[in-house]
């Protein structure tokens, strides 16, 4: 037997890869990493595939054994990394051999940990993608999280070298997050004194948040508009539903809406605000559509001059 055994799941552990796309008309939603820059560094430090699927650990308690000898990487909170009980860094490419045990213990900083094997997870594509998303029971095995028992199959060690990310390249889960807002046609619907509030007052995330969306607590705010007809959502939507509380729609939001949208959260801060748990601060920026493809173009050179900066660690 090959691959890996799942011992124990932890608090939540699903199967990600880059999402599903383009099946929105069928009530599909993308699903994927809710931090898709962790999610990318695992894969890379291993030189798998982009997109390639990793274990997706929310909180952390998982523990596993090998059924192969692979190389692993784990990229994301701060979750104490073990191997055979001895403890290992994070944001670094591992070795490991058949009957190793890999134990991440709960999170100190930060809420998801992306766990990554040579090769990426092998799974049966549905609907193009591998990504679970809970509600619709699709994806992964089953539809559903990781079991205690599960064996996953895993691909054939390509030989590469370890890597590791340098400290200073790695996202702080801690520091103060301010979410850039592309603005849409329905702000309009909004007084200018409601919009003040929103850009100008801070926000808690709430403990009812999770990967479909972040529900904040902060200042009311009230829309103009009395009805609308519900329309598709996009990734980082802004709605704002009858008790004024933001709602930052996140990897598996619905695929239609009906409440008023301020606008959309830039991915990049999507990505750290999937990262914070209940009680953290955060607050608003209006940006426009193009100092949002230069944020996004920024950060894909940032990856690549990063890449081209890997430490070997053989």
């Amino acid at each position: 037997m090959s691959g890996l055994r799942i011992e124990q799941p932890g608090l939540l552990s699903l199967l990600q890869d880059q999402g599903r796309f383009g099946q929105s008309q069928l009530g599909l939603t993308t699903g994927g990493p809710a931090d898709g820059e962790a999610f990318r560094w695992a894969n890379a430090l291993l030189g798998n595939a982009p997109g390639s699927c990793c274990l997706e650990v929310t909180m952390g308690g998982l523990q596993l054994t090998m059924l192969q000898a692979s190389r692993i990487a784990v990229c994301g909170a701060a979750m104490a990394l073990r191997i055979n009980q001895q403890p290992q860094p994070l944001w670094q490419s591992h070795s490991v051999q058949q009957g190793d045990v890999i134990e991440l213990e709960m999170a100190t900083a930060g809420l998801r940990s992306y766990l990554a094997v040579d090769g990426g997870f092998q799974l049966t594509a549905q609907f193009g993608s591998t990504s679970t998303v809970l509600r619709e029971g699709i994806g992964g095995i089953d539809g559903g999280k990781l079991q205690a028992g599960q064996q996953l199959a895993i691909g054939a060690s390509q030989g590469k070298p370890n890597w590791h990310l340098p400290e200073a390249f790695r996202p702080d889960y801690q520091a103060p997050l301010t979410l850039r807002l592309i603005e849409g046609y329905q702000s309009d619907d909004f007084s200018h004194p409601s919009k003040q509030r929103f850009y100008q007052h801070q926000f808690k995330v709430s403990r009812q948040s999770d990967r479909m969306g972040y529900r904040l607590e902060g200042p009311a705010l009230s829309c103009q508009r009395r009805s609308m007809l519900s329309e598709g959502i996009c990734y980082g939507a802004v709605q704002i539903p009858p008790d004024g509380q933001p709602i930052v729609l996140l990897t598996d939001r619905q695929t239609l809406g009906g409440y008023p949208k301020l606008g959309s959260v830039l991915s990049l801060d999507c990505w750290q605000l999937a990262q914070r748990s209940a009680g953290a601060e955060l607050h608003f920026e209006a940006i426009s559509m193009e100092q949002a493809h230069n944020a996004l173009h920024l950060a894909e050179q940032q990856f690549q001059r990063r890449l081209q900066q890997l430490q070997s660690v053989d």
